[in-house]
């Protein structure tokens, strides 16, 4: 069986979701279909999540939301006018989504969790009725249903492990066809709560894990992952197979084709990921396979770059001599709820690399006092953006003169290093830069390893 995932852009009108029916009907092994809410239809179209995001935003502030509602319901009414579904679907629909504003949450972001997972759950609806309409057997299957229990810290889920056997458990007939909305589950208090932006991906895997199934395919609107961004390289080399620590390095650092959290539940049930295209299902996209069943080990798979980081700079003397120095610092980042990237440090300095997203609500102060008056540094420096360049490559491991064969094309194109760390895995290498240095850096790099879309070869 194959569990396989649709990405919003495969979902955003009716001539996409055709095609992607043309896809499940080509593969009887495709029996679990994991959706997402329609995604743009052009470049300046809104997702429909963002939509109902405004809609949460509306309603919480006791706001007009008729116009609201009414782009939400024409979207959807566009793909059920292209199938010519009868319109007691859309009426039923409608209904739904009214219900949630009717509900009652602990708190604003459970309200909003509540409304933003709609857009899945409206689209399997819909797809459903699509189904049945042309003739597939077809049930639409909710986390309820199924017992997919997660946490309850609003709008950042994670998957309570009990919910692996609930899912096995349950029964799906040979001649039928499952769609399942992606992004949420529900909380032991049955409340609805997300995971993360681009959670379908989690959904996907999670439930690859738990019916047991022999591939997940991830549909979405690109050929493969390639080795760089698009954007920053013309025509760059697609990445054919990579293993799940690349894949989790690559994703860690910008790489936003596949949801790095997916790969966990991925990696626990032994199964491959298959990244494809719905607008060219005939190409083989890219695999993401265990280790052992890794057919080549490239010296570079991917180059990625990230700049949502700040750095925190302390200098005192000795700070290698004192006992108990880091955890301290490790206790004001656990007081403060806020978890470190990295921290290289030497005799007499150590820099802190935040996610600059958790520095709200007046943490980013607290942390500079707490740290002032506990840790007393001589010297305390914020670098307020910083940027950070990730290489993987499962054939660095062991590889004599790796470090230089990717430092040696920044010096060439005068680009300064601010961090050089190698993870302990050995299959990635950290380069810390300035932001108005990052892309120069990434295409550097690229250049030097890559010409015309292929790796060069071996000295």
């Amino acid at each position: 069986m194959k569990i396989v995932k649709f990405g919003g852009s495969s979902l955003a009108t009716g001539t996409q979701i055709s095609k992607v029916i043309k896809i499940i009907q080509s593969d009887p092994q495709r029996r679990v279909i994991v959706v997402s809410a329609p995604g743009k239809r052009f470049k300046k179209d809104i997702k429909i999540t963002d939509l109902l995001l405004q809609l949460a935003q509306a309603v919480i502030d006791q706001q007009e939301t008729a116009d609201i509602y009414k782009q939400i319901f024409l979207r959807y009414a566009e793909i059920a006018d292209f199938f010519k579904l009868p319109k007691e679907v859309m009426q039923d629909l409608k209904k739904h989504l009214r219900s949630i504003a009717a509900g009652s949450y602990p708190s604003e972001d459970f309200l909003k969790a509540a409304f933003s997972a709609q857009g899945e759950f409206l689209s399997a609806s819909l797809i459903t009725q699509i189904l049945n309409k042309i003739g597939m057997k077809a049930r639409r299957l909710t986390p309820k249903e199924v017992g997919l229990t997660v946490t309850d810290q609003a709008r950042n889920a994670q998957i309570l492990p009990g919910s692996y056997a609930k899912i096995a458990q349950t029964k799906i007939q040979q001649d039928e066809v499952i769609v399942f909305p992606g992004f949420f589950g529900l909380t032991k208090n049955d409340l609805i709560n997300t995971f993360s932006r681009g959670g379908s991906d989690i959904t996907g895997a999670i439930l690859a894990r738990g019916f047991a199934a022999d591939l997940y395919e991830n549909f979405t609107d690109v050929d493969s992952i390639y080795t760089v961004n698009p954007n920053l390289v013309d025509d760059p080399a697609p990445i054919k197979e990579m293993t799940y620590d690349e894949m989790r390095e690559l994703s860690y650092a910008g790489f936003s084709v596949f949801h790095d959290e997916a790969i966990l539940p991925a990696i626990q049930g032994n199964i491959p990921i298959n990244v494809k295209n719905t607008n060219h299902p005939e190409a083989l996209g890219t695999m993401i396979v265990p280790q052992d069943q890794i057919s080549h080990k490239n010296r570079i798979t991917g180059i990625a770059s990230a700049d949502h980081f700040q750095a925190l700079y302390l200098h005192r003397y000795l700070v290698n001599r004192e006992v108990g120095f880091t955890a301290k610092i490790l206790q004001i980042l656990a007081d403060l709820n806020i978890s470190y990237e990295h921290m290289p440090s030497g005799i007499d300095d150590l820099t802190i690399i935040l996610d600059k997203n958790q520095l709200t609500d007046g943490r980013k102060e607290k942390l500079t006092q707490r740290i002032k008056d506990e840790i007393k540094p001589d010297v305390l420096q914020w670098r307020n953006s910083y940027s950070i360049i990730m290489v993987v490559g499962e054939g660095l491991v062991n590889r004599i003169g790796a470090m230089s064969d990717i430092v040696d094309p920044l010096r060439k194109a005068n680009i300064s290093l601010t961090m050089v760390n190698q993870g302990s895995s050995e299959i990635s290498i950290m380069l810390g830069v300035r932001p108005e240095d990052a892309d120069r850096a990434v295409q550097a790099i690229y250049n030097a390893h890559f010409d015309h879309g292929h790796a060069k070869k071996e000295d």
